[in-house]
């Protein structure tokens, strides 16, 4: 994101009552979760807060039980499926970069989507420069330790691992779209609801429990088979790949589908394999406004037309998978969800596509990638020519790009010094470089930071000269 929203006065929400909130992935609350606690941790230390019910405090965060609040920061969490939808990201980017909220007297959405998230309503009052990473700066209309069954229930979930690791199982959007933000980043913290503790079992038998509780999603953004050796390591989007069918089915949500009490977990990606094996999305243009909002016309039209007892996919049928009988729940294409999707960027209330395409055209188009690398490599890596790209790999040696050739680092950790001249193209995204980055005379673009590309970690001297005219220095 190129800047933060503008500074305004702080206004306080007239209302306190909460919004309804949204059905969590599982379709509803855990077991419990009436009765759990809200005292919380971050990073092991304990920080109380009034309860909900008399239940023990919560635990550090190794020993966390089912149903506990932990407050964690986003680059503690470890993620469970390997790809997003990009555009849903971009749509919650390009209206938190947007002031289209505050012109309409209300908050910028971003503030609502954390208070949510943490389990406490939508913003009540946000101060003037107020910031994600701030959370003193704002208010929720919920106090904390007043929580609601259903604010609880929109939380985001976590699963406690071996070794205490925090296993991410609902939230990847949400929290990318939070640590993407340029107010927000890796250290926003945010509450997460535990649902399991399996920090007893080895490695082989958590992840055995993981794919039989169907809390792993282990397919590309192909529909291809991944093992979990494959996942990314941490949030941020640079790290995960670009599910195009999964951001259609996003913006068809009221359309097409909508989601209820015991949705499927991954309901989505589900929804998008049925699509994937049905709609060729090639025949449309989504970078423009009037073919992508076709390609949702269409793709949710086939959703509510088929048959509610046709099995989709994971043995669910299209009426378990929340098919809505009635195309845009029976009103025309310009009312209700459909209608306000179509709002162009110009209106006062623009709607999810025209922010989502709006913020794409802000991302570079990174060159095709003749060569990929990922996993572990302990070697030197020379590049002499065409696109070299390392995605979600950990190579433990030099980098060496000559001249004309292209580099496109992406999600990955690099242990040793990087050094180009002369190259086409060099994009560094959501990577970690440990050692001097020297890049020198690339003559189309160089990548280091800006809309679409994760901030990075340089452990070392960086030297950037010479470069072409679509620079983004970190």
């Amino acid at each position: 994101m190129t800047g933060s929203t503008p500074v305004r006065p702080a206004r306080v929400r007239t209302s306190a009552a909460p919004r309804r909130a949204r059905t969590s992935r599982e379709g509803g609350l855990a077991k419990g979760v009436a009765a759990m606690s809200c005292a919380f941790l971050l990073g092991g230390a304990l920080a109380a807060t009034p309860a909900v019910a008399a239940t023990p405090q919560a635990r550090g965060a190794a020993s966390a039980q089912e149903g506990d609040l932990i407050e964690v920061t986003l680059d503690q969490l470890r993620p469970t499926q390997p790809s997003l939808g990009y555009d849903q990201i971009f749509y919650k980017l390009g209206r938190y970069s947007s002031t289209k909220d505050e012109d309409r007297g209300k908050f910028n959405k971003r503030f609502d989507d954390w208070c949510e998230t943490n389990g406490q309503g939508e913003a009540a009052s946000v101060d003037a420069g107020a910031t994600l990473a701030n959370p003193s700066s704002f208010t929720c209309s919920i106090p904390a330790g007043q929580e609601t069954e259903d604010s609880l229930g929109a939380m985001k979930t976590v699963v406690v691992g071996p070794g205490g690791a925090l296993y991410l199982t609902d939230g990847h959007h949400s929290l990318t779209s939070f640590w993407e933000a340029a107010d927000g980043g890796p250290k926003t913290r945010i509450r997460l609801r535990v649902t399991a503790n399996l920090s007893g079992l080895s490695t082989e038998a958590f992840w055995q429990r993981m794919k039989d509780d169907n809390q792993v999603w282990l397919k590309d953004e192909n529909g291809r088979a991944i093992t979990v050796d494959q996942l990314p390591t941490r949030l941020g989007l640079s790290r995960f790949h670009d599910d195009r069918y999964r951001s259609l089915v996003y913006f068809t949500r009221g359309i097409g589908y909508d989601q209820a009490a015991g949705s499927a977990e991954f309901l989505e990606f589900l929804w998008g394999s049925w699509l994937r094996d049905r709609d060729d999305l090639s025949q449309y243009d989504l970078t423009s406004f009037d073919s992508y909002l076709a390609a949702i016309r269409d793709t949710s039209k086939a959703m509510s037309d088929v048959p509610g007892d046709t099995v989709i996919a994971g043995g669910r049928t299209a009426d378990e998978m929340g098919r809505l009988a009635e195309w845009n729940n029976g009103k025309s294409e310009t009312k209700g969800e459909f209608g306000d999707l179509s709002l162009p960027l110009s209106n006062a209330k623009p709607g999810k596509l025209a922010f989502a395409l709006d913020y794409r055209s802000r991302v570079p188009k990174s060159p095709s990638c003749t060569r990929t690398i990922t996993g572990k490599h302990s070697e030197a890596l020379l590049v002499t020519s065409g696109t070299t790209c390392l995605d979600n790999a950990q190579l433990s040696g030099a980098v060496q790009v000559t001249s004309g050739a292209s580099l496109v680092v992406r999600g990955s950790d690099i242990t040793g010094a990087v050094q180009t001249s002369g190259a086409g193209t060099v994009e560094i995204c959501g990577s970690t470089v440990t050692g001097a980055l020297s890049i020198t005379g690339t003559r189309d673009r160089v990548t280091l930071s800006g809309p679409g590309c994760t901030a990075n970690t340089f452990t070392g001297p960086v030297l950037v000269t010479g470069t072409g005219t679509g620079t983004r220095k970190a």
